[in-house]
């Protein structure tokens, strides 16, 4: 559905709950739009995992950085509260949405349209009208066990989060290992293609996740789970202690 912010660090953090000097800033939202025809939808771990690397495909786009187009927008975003918000599209709705300036992210079964920043209350008409609800997917087959190798963002298993809500804090954990790592890990994951798994955490494994130093996602509570849920935890392999 769509998201919030996330963690803990410092006071000043563009994912912390409490009131801080971002609140101050024109606030922006990272639109995204997944793909869900129904004769066909996608899976939801790789729909999940299509919106991560989605986000990090934004965040490492040239038009994003320097004085891309995007740049500023992209600027404007991050010096507010860091902000995602799932749609979805079908037929008709997902051409309109695919017109507009924007990078579609392909999965094995899903694809998710991310767009440059927009104002909170100035979403473009075509996306505007598009639902947040009814983004519930399953998978058909559960998903195997994650490359160990490649980074891994944790889901909480004490959390019922639906899919839309779940990509959006997908995306909030993979921004965070991004911010996290050396430009020389960014490079070397991005020239890979941001390979990445979603996966939901064994309850006997999520405390010591979360107490591990690896980023962490805090939810603001705006919509679905109370607020300061740990919903994601970024297990970068280069990030682990």
């Amino acid at each position: 559905m769509s998201s919030d912010e996330p963690p803990e660090t410092t006071p000043e953090s563009p994912f912390h709950q409490e009131p801080n000097a971002r609140d101050e800033a024109p606030q922006y939202v990272l639109p995204l739009v997944v793909r869900i025809e129904k004769a066909e939808p996608p899976a939801r771990t790789d729909a999940l995992e299509t919106a991560a690397r989605a986000v990090l495909v934004m965040l490492s786009d040239e038009r994003a950085l320097g004085d891309g187009e995007w740049a500023q927008a992209m600027r404007d975003w991050q010096d507010a509260r860091i902000r995602k918000v799932v749609r979805r599209a079908r037929g008709a709705e997902w051409r309109k949405a695919s017109t507009l300036p924007g990078i579609t992210v392909t999965g094995k079964s899903a694809e998710v349209r991310v767009f440059p920043p927009v104002p909170l209350d100035g979403w473009p008409k075509e996306l505007a009208k598009l639902q947040v609800s009814g983004t519930d997917l399953d998978d058909p087959a559960a998903p195997g066990a994650p490359d160990p190798l490649a980074p891994v963002l944790w889901l909480n298993p004490e959390l019922d989060m639906s899919a839309g809500k779940a990509m959006a804090q997908a995306g909030h954990g993979a921004q965070l290992a991004w911010w996290d790592l050396s430009e020389a890990d960014r490079r070397a994951w991005r020239d890979a293609d941001f390979p990445l798994s979603v996966r939901v955490a064994a309850r006997a494994q999520w405390a010591a996740l979360t107490t591990s130093g690896l980023p962490v996602v805090r939810d603001a509570g705006f919509t679905e789970i109370a607020p300061g849920s740990c919903t994601v935890v970024a297990d970068h392999p280069a990030l682990r202690g």
